[in-house]
């Protein structure tokens, strides 16, 4: 038996993956390498949070973007 109700399991729980883990344990949490933050990844190669991920992706474009605009040779 659970302490949580079916309602709660069933509406609540699936919206919050990191609650749910925290409760039921049975998905593993990771902490965001740049901001520390607990999160549910959605693959083994997780490695930030969906807020930091975006941040971190866009960033590393850039950077990409910026050296492969100066590799060419004008």
């Amino acid at each position: 038996f659970s302490v949580c109700c079916k309602w709660f399991r069933w509406a609540v729980l699936p919206l919050d993956g990191t609650l749910e883990a925290e409760i039921f344990r049975d998905k593993d949490l990771k902490c965001c390498a740049v901001c520390g933050g607990v999160f549910v990844p959605k693959s083994n190669r997780a490695k930030y949070c969906p807020d930091c991920a975006a941040r971190v992706h866009r960033r590393q474009k850039t950077e990409s973007e910026r050296k492969r605009r100066s590799a060419v040779d004008s």
